[in-house]
């Protein structure tokens, strides 16, 4: 499957990320020691095993500085890297090329480490039918490539934002009066047929009370495994689960063992490492 995301709603992204790193004055190192005429090739390369994501923003990075640049893509978003593979080949003015780089890289290697690290963890429990989801846990105006970095490394979404779908959390319920039942009969009387009711719980108890009243997902928040198998077997045929709550690599697999349908991680937004690419001169 390729990936991509249409250009007019990356070009305003990469935009404002060559206006943060160009300031008042623009690239003054390159412009102090390199020639305005010079011309030169130069390659970014994978200098660790993953997932590459983001190779449409660095193209627009570079076109934004320059159009007259030749961007090569040699991989696409979704392919596997290798140490030492070449993702795309540059060749034009050396100072716009060194002015963008990077931007171009600072988008390669957070989405490319976003989409490793959600590859890695869906691998960690392909033996299950449950999927990674990610969460709402982004960096303010990432959100949309953050996202779709999770989708490249072969993960879900969770909602885009509050207006996705109905997720009722404790907060919710608290503010208003308390009563779980009441509270969901409120949210599905607003939302119609086209809009998502999920509720998130905290107990056996309180699924129960949810599963009577009927929502389409329950959030299972912070729960041991036995409540986890416990609770998948009374949602069978009534509701879909989604475990959540400090789920990390290493607790990934034996939740999904539990039977759930979906981990939610915020995990594999704000904790990501960055995947190691450069742009080299060979």
């Amino acid at each position: 499957m390729r990936y991509a995301l249409p250009d007019v709603l990356l070009q305003p992204l990469v935009q404002s990320a060559l206006r943060e790193d160009l300031g008042r004055r623009g690239d003054i190192t390159s412009e102090a020691t390199i020639d305005s005429q010079q011309t030169t090739e130069l390659h970014i390369i994978a200098r660790e095993a993953g997932i590459v994501c983001g190779v449409q923003l660095a193209r627009l990075a570079f076109a934004l500085m320059d159009p007259a640049i030749e961007f090569k893509a040699q991989l696409q978003d979704g392919d596997i890297l290798e140490k030492g593979s070449i993702i795309a080949s540059i060749q034009g003015n050396a100072q716009a090329i060194l002015s963008a780089e990077r931007t171009a890289l600072n988008f390669l290697t957070h989405l490319s480490g976003i989409a490793t690290t959600t590859h890695e963890l869906q691998s960690s429990i392909s033996h299950t039918s449950a999927k990674i989801t990610c969460t709402r846990k982004t960096i303010p105006g990432l959100r949309d490539v953050q996202k779709y970095a999770v989708r490249v490394g072969g993960g879900r979404n969770h909602r885009m934002g509050l207006d996705d779908a109905i997720l009722i959390k404790d907060n919710h319920i608290a503010l208003a009066g308390g009563d779980i039942t009441q509270t969901i009969q409120r949210a599905k009387a607003y939302a119609g047929h086209l809009i998502t009711v999920e509720v998130e719980v905290d107990t056996l108890e309180q699924l129960e009370e949810v599963l009577k009243e009927g929502v389409s997902l329950v959030l299972l928040d912070n729960m041991s495994l036995e409540q986890l198998r416990t609770a998948v077997a009374m949602c069978q045929g009534k509701a879909q689960t989604e475990a959540s709550g400090g789920i990390t690599p290493e607790t990934a697999a034996s939740i999904a063992e539990t039977g759930v349908d979906f981990l939610a991680l915020g995990y594999v937004t704000h904790s990501a490492r960055y995947l190691d690419i450069g742009l080299d001169y060979v």
